[in-house]
């Protein structure tokens, strides 16, 4: 009987939170990192570092239908009655033969700092969900080849409520994305890795991160950088799978609400122009709308002029041979 008691308990959190799933390459047969998991309504989900996600009836009893992306590979539409333990995704050959490889010399440079706009108030700050993914656009100022050595992120990591102890930790991981410009719209991805990182409540509000090992070039046309929140992270770092919206009981029926996620987002009215863009991910158009009153003349950012998110860069300059 005792045995059998870890079994039954196994079970039984099997059928409440759901089985795990993984995506594989259909070629490689191997894990594909944070593909995305759209359930075709506007919410969906992640899977992890390892290509595992969870996927209940329980926790989302009205999905019929899974459809599942990743760069370089084609999308897949799957029935949720007939789900496979195993998701292969055929690769997409026009995507896989942009991927930039680049041997960059021994060259002189300069470095150039773009300040971050940073400040404190949660009522100036966008609340992160998962299905929402912000871009921010950069011009070329140089001739010379410029990189992009470091994104500096202004966040928010202490709790709305001041009286809340610092004891409220959490650990978030975000994916970092570059596109091109097109007609000063976001325009298509550029073949870079997502880069995956974590803030956590012990970070500083103007955050760095170090991406200049992926060689990302600005293009003379400009780049769009983007931040999405992926979800909170367990003690080692590992995407927690957790449902990432609630459900609300209203007048009118039952409503999902997305989960925030800390930290929040300071927006700022100290940026000229309208350079902040915003998309939500899991529905299939994921058309890019300029954060700007046309978005909403009811957000109460865009109220205030808060219209732009105040990402800075570390820029490399390279002398020309």
């Amino acid at each position: 009987m005792k045995k059998l008691f870890p079994l039954l308990l196994l079970f039984l959190t099997q059928t409440v939170l759901g089985q795990y799933y993984t995506v594989l390459d259909s070629v490689q047969k191997s894990p594909i990192s944070y593909a995305t998991i759209s359930f075709g309504n506007g919410n969906g989900t992640f899977a992890d570092a390892d290509g595992k996600f969870q996927f209940s009836k329980k926790w989302y009893p009205d999905i019929d239908s899974l459809y599942i992306s990743a760069l370089g590979h084609k999308e897949a539409a799957l029935a949720t009655k007939s789900l496979p333990e195993q998701i292969l995704l055929v690769q997409d050959i026009a995507e896989l033969k942009e991927v930039i490889i680049t041997a960059e010399k021994k060259r002189k440079y300069k470095t150039k700092r773009l300040a971050a706009e940073v400040h404190n108030d949660y009522f100036r700050c966008w609340l992160p969900t998962v299905e929402s993914e912000i871009a921010v656009f950069f011009p070329k100022n140089s001739q010379k080849p410029t990189k992009i050595a470091s994104v500096y992120l202004p966040v928010k990591v202490e709790s709305s409520n001041r009286n809340a102890s610092r004891e409220q930790s959490f650990s978030t991981l975000f994916k970092m994305q570059f596109y091109s410009n097109n007609n000063g719209f976001p325009g298509e991805r550029l073949p870079y890795e997502d880069i995956i990182f974590n803030v956590t409540d012990k970070d500083k509000p103007n955050f760095e991160l170090d991406v200049s090992e992926y060689k990302v070039y600005i293009p003379k046309e400009g780049i769009f950088v983007s931040v999405q929140v992926l979800g909170y992270a367990d003690k080692q770092g590992r995407l927690q799978q957790t449902k990432k919206y609630h459900e609300v009981e209203t007048r009118k029926g039952i409503i999902k609400v997305s989960t925030t996620f800390r930290p929040l987002l300071p927006f700022t009215n100290k940026i000229n122009g309208f350079k902040t863009f915003t998309r939500r991910i899991f529905y299939k158009n994921r058309t890019w709308q300029r954060f700007d009153r046309e978005y909403s003349k009811n957000n109460n950012l865009i109220k205030n002029n808060d219209t732009n998110y105040g990402i800075g860069l570390k820029l490399n300059l390279y002398e020309e041979e």
